[in-house]
C-alpha cells in the first residue's frame, strides 16, 4: 500500500460542510487556538478582492458565502486522510482597506461553546450530581453530552450571574475535570480518560525550538482542607499529598519530593471553601494538589506544523537531555498558518516531574 510522504501545507477549509478550494486558495494567514479551558476559536485572513462574476470586485461581502453563523470547519494533511482542527460557526467579519488598495476580510469563529459563553443566568439545581447538571446544560444547548464524572450527589448547586460557560467550568475545575467540545457533543472527563493521543517530537526533528522551565515556588509537600460537618456536628480536616499525583510522574520524580530534599516540607491550608462532608473537603484537597504539582514543570514549544497536536494529547520529547526528555500534557495549541512561513503549530505543555 502506498503511503503518502508529502502534501500540501495548505488549509482544508469546509463552509456549511462542504470543502471549498477556492476560498483555500485566496488565505492570506490562519490560526487556530484551543485550551484546557474549552472554546477553541479560529482567525482567517482572506484576500478578498479580484475576479467576481466577469468583473473585479470584492469577493466575499455579499454574504453569499461568508455569513453570520455559518458553519465552518478546517483540517490540515493529505487528502482523505487529513485531521480537523476546528469546527464552528462563524460570529465576525472584519474588512481592512490597505493604502496601497489591497482588501482583506478577516473570518473569526468559535466552536459550540460560544453558546454557553453567552448565555448568562441566577438558578439552582438540587439534589444532583456534577455530571447531572453537565448533562442538563448541555441538553438546554441541543449538544450531546459525553461526560465521564463520578461524584456524591449535593444537596443544592448555585449558578449566580454566572454564564453557562464560566458555571461548567466550575463545577469541572472542582471535579479535576476538564471539558470541550467537539462538533456538537459537550465532552467532560479527567486528563487521564481524554485520550487525545501521542505525538513523538524530537529537538531538530520536527520540535524547533523549546522553552521549559521547572519551578519549585508554587510546590507544596500536602496541601490540608477544613470545614464542619452540620449534621455530624463534628470538624472535618482532609490532607492531599505525593500520592496523589504518583499515577503521572512514572519514573519522574516530583516537584514536592525535590522541594523537602532541597529545602524543607511546606504545607498550605485552603480556607476560603465550605465542605459540609469528608469526602467534599478531601475531593477539595486533591484538586488544589494536583494543579500545583502538575505545573512542576512548564514548558513552550514550537513545531513544524501537525494537526495530531492538540489539548488533551501527550507530546513525548527528545533530545532535551535527562531532565527534560519526556512525556508533557499539552495545555493549549495554537496552528498557524501564511503565506511565509507555512504550517507551524505552537504548544504549551505541562509536567509533574522531571527525570533523573
Amino acid at each position: 500500500m502506498t503511503q503518502t510522504t508529502a502534501y500540501s501545507a495548505l488549509p482544508h477549509i469546509a463552509i456549511a460542510g462542504s470543502e471549498d478550494r477556492d476560498l483555500a486558495a485566496n488565505i492570506i494567514a490562519m490560526i487556530v487556538e484551543e485550551t484546557s479551558d474549552g472554546l477553541y476559536r479560529c482567525e482567517i485572513t482572506l484576500s478578498n478582492f479580484g475576479p467576481n462574476r466577469s468583473r473585479m470586485d470584492y469577493l466575499y461581502l455579499d454574504r453569499q458565502k461568508l455569513d453570520f453563523g455559518t458553519a465552518l470547519a478546517i483540517s490540515f494533511g493529505p487528502p482523505r486522510a487529513d485531521v480537523k482542527i476546528f469546527e464552528g460557526r462563524i460570529s465576525a467579519l472584519e474588512a481592512s482597506y490597505s493604502l496601497g488598495g489591497t482588501s482583506t476580510l478577516t473570518v473569526l469563529a468559535e466552536d459550540r461553546l460560544q453558546d454557553l459563553r453567552m448565555t448568562r443566568r441566577t438558578r439552582s439545581f438540587e439534589q444532583m450530581s456534577d455530571s447531572d447538571i453537565l448533562r442538563r446544560i448541555a441538553g438546554e444547548h441541543s449538544l450531546t453530552p459525553q461526560i465521564q464524572l463520578d461524584g456524591p450527589t449535593h444537596a443544592v448547586v448555585a449558578q449566580v450571574n454566572q454564564s453557562d460557560l464560566a458555571f461548567i467550568r466550575d463545577r469541572a475545575r472542582a471535579c479535576d475535570t476538564e471539558v470541550w467540545v467537539e462538533g456538537s457533543t459537550l465532552h467532560a472527563a479527567r486528563r487521564s480518560d481524554r485520550a487525545a493521543g501521542n505525538v513523538r517530537l524530537a529537538y531538530g526533528v520536527g520540535l524547533i525550538e523549546f522553552t521549559v522551565r521547572a519551578d519549585l515556588a508554587h510546590q507544596r509537600s500536602e496541601v490540608g482542607v477544613s470545614g464542619w460537618d452540620v449534621a455530624g456536628k463534628t470538624a472535618i480536616s482532609e490532607v492531599a499529598a505525593r500520592s496523589e499525583i504518583s499515577s503521572e510522574l512514572g519514573g519522574d520524580t516530583g516537584g514536592s519530593q525535590i522541594l523537602e530534599q532541597a529545602f524543607a516540607p511546606r504545607r498550605e491550608r485552603v480556607v476560603h471553601t465550605v465542605p459540609l462532608t469528608s469526602s467534599e473537603a478531601r475531593a477539595i484537597a486533591q484538586v488544589r494538589y494536583r494543579e500545583r504539582a502538575r505545573r512542576f514543570v512548564c514548558g513552550h514549544g514550537f513545531a513544524e506544523g501537525d494537526p495530531r497536536i492538540r489539548v488533551g494529547c501527550t507530546a513525548e520529547l527528545s533530545g532535551l537531555g535527562a531532565m527534560f526528555d519526556g512525556r508533557y500534557y499539552v495545555v493549549r495549541a495554537c496552528h498557524s498558518f501564511d503565506l511565509d512561513q507555512g504550517f507551524k503549530t505552537e504548544f504549551d505543555v505541562e509536567r509533574a516531574g522531571i527525570g533523573s
